[in-house]
């Protein structure tokens, strides 16, 4: 699908035949005649879509654009026009082909957080907006807005934003204090807050998509625009990238990309919900805002010369892998050497910096009390201590470097996720399905496996925070879920189910591994 910012007639005649469908649009100039004249909107729709149909594919019209915003002078006219526009579609049998909406500026939102206190505007609530929703629910339709949390991150004077929580990347979580709902991205809740005024006015049912959405990859300074005014947009935080970088438009865009074309469109209050996104821009657009280093110029997907300005794929493609870090590496023992050598050599690492204490009768890593197992932890705590240094892992023969993770590594400093049962089963609930559908392998929780029992919601919250937690390597943030869980340092167990390490689930992985390659 394509959005277009009006009807021109070489555009849609370009995309005759192409099975592209077309959003095409009344510009905001000529809308206070489409709401005066009811023969001026039968001959725009004429003359600018059933001229076209059906051999360009229009199937949207967008009456205005940000109206509230870029001419609050309209907003009067604005139902009016698109009332008109509706009955011309009708007149010409299109009624049931084309929607009508208006794209409307997220500044409509008066409240954007939490998200079940959004509200719109008192200036447009009750004498546009409802009007407008009761327009949209009886024709079937849809109210288009145009989400950016883009601005949102650029413009905080605090932290209180992640980039990751900006982006869409894995990230704990914030939690709405009134409903308990947890959001995992800024869309999800902007698009949330939509959804509640929208609820607040009686309009529980009626959809709401993003008719733009997107990213700069570039730019220093913010010209004119008709969402919120920021400041400096080059300000990284925490060794993070710049707002306006190419980092930052890739990840986002093809997290948008990837999840609509998952259909995972849902959100939090909406969990039913579709999801329509239009993505902000085709193209960089040289002649917007107020010079080269205006953000303005660099939402577009490709350069003018249609070159790509990074990697997306709207096919759900993965993003590009990032710079390849230095290969991680272990020292083990080399069982061939003889429990004599490496006895020898395992008090010369003991003696010279190795961490030793694990390996003690008693200690977590005592087990399996083998002089292989002993002399590989000892080894490679040297090894790991010393920069994993060319030569500090041969002890005369006695050890060796591998590239993957030794199956059965002990790790002294074990750790578990598990539920806060304060948080109450609705929240972790939440949580755990947001666990389960993002890599926690929640197979052994189902009807009649394993840790079914005991049916519970800690236990089988805790079971997937574990999951989630062990296979992100026990990653700082990854045991959280918005306060829906904490970590502990002793095994948990529920019922005949202990939960398991990081370990553990290597082990398994790598044996299922085996049987497949078999």
């Amino acid at each position: 699908m394509v959005r277009i910012y009006d009807a021109d007639p070489g555009v849609l005649r370009s995309f005759a035949n192409t099975g592209i469908k077309m959003m095409v649009m009344l510009p905001n100039e000529k809308l206070a005649d489409a709401a005066r004249d009811r023969r001026y909107a039968l001959d725009w729709v004429r003359s600018n879509v059933s001229a076209y149909y059906p051999a360009t594919q229009i199937h949207a019209l967008q009456v205005g654009n940000e109206v509230f915003d870029s001419r609050p002078d309209l907003a009067w006219s604005l139902v009016p026009a698109m009332d008109n526009l509706q009955r011309a579609l009708a007149d010409l049998g299109l009624a049931d082909a084309v929607k009508v909406s208006t794209p409307v500026g997220f500044a409509a939102v008066a409240v954007s957080w939490p998200p079940s206190d959004g509200r719109f505007r008192d200036d447009v609530a009750e004498p546009v907006m409802r009007p407008m929703l009761e327009f949209l629910q009886r024709t079937g339709s849809y109210l288009t807005i145009n989400l950016y949390p883009y601005f949102a991150y650029a413009d905080q004077r605090s932290n209180a934003i992640s980039r990751d929580f900006f982006l869409g990347n894995p990230n704990p979580g914030e939690r709405d204090p009134k409903t308990g709902l947890v959001y995992y991205s800024l869309l999800d809740a902007q698009l949330d807050a939509t959804y509640f005024a929208m609820d607040k006015l009686g309009f529980t049912s009626l959809s709401a998509y993003s008719g733009e959405t997107g990213t700069p990859a570039s730019g220093g300074r913010h010209g004119h625009h008709p969402k919120p005014a920021v400041g400096s947009l080059l300000t990284a935080r925490n060794g993070d990238p710049p707002a306006a970088s190419k980092e930052n438009a890739q990840a986002y865009n093809n997290n948008v990309i990837n999840r609509v074309l998952s259909g995972r469109t849902g959100t939090p209050h909406r969990p039913d919900a579709d999801m329509d996104v239009y993505i902000f821009a085709l193209f960089n657009e040289n002649q917007k805002g107020s010079g080269p280093d205006d953000i303005e110029q660099h939402f577009g997907l490709f350069y003018p010369n249609q070159t790509k300005v990074y990697e997306f794929d709207f096919h759900g493609g993965a993003l590009p892998p990032p710079p390849a870090p230095a290969p991680s590496s272990w020292c083990v023992a080399n069982e061939a050497a003889g429990d004599a050598r490496l006895l020898e050599a395992l008090n010369y690492a003991c003696a010279n910096g190795a961490d030793c204490s694990a390996i003690q009768p008693g200690a977590p890593c005592f087990e399996p009390d083998t002089m292989v197992a002993h002399a590989s932890y000892a080894f490679n705590s040297y090894y790991q201590r010393n920069g994993r240094a060319s030569g500090t892992c041969d002890f005369a023969g006695a050890a060796y470097v591998v590239y993957n993770e030794p199956a059965g590594t002990c790790d002294p400093n074990t750790s578990w996720c598990v539920a806060n049962e304060a948080a109450g089963d609705a929240r972790l609930l939440e949580a755990l399905n947001y666990a389960c559908a993002n890599g926690a392998d929640c197979g052994a929780i189902q009807p009649g496996a394993a840790c079914f029992e005991p049916n519970t919601m800690v236990a089988h919250a805790s079971y997937a925070f574990n999951s989630y937690y062990q296979r992100n390597h026990r990653a700082s943030g990854t045991c959280d879920f918005a306060g829906t869980a904490s970590v502990v340092y002793h095994a948990p167990k529920y019922g005949n189910c202990v939960l398991p390490s990081k370990t553990s689930i290597e082990q398994a992985t790598a044996k299922s591994e085996v049987y497949a390659a078999i």
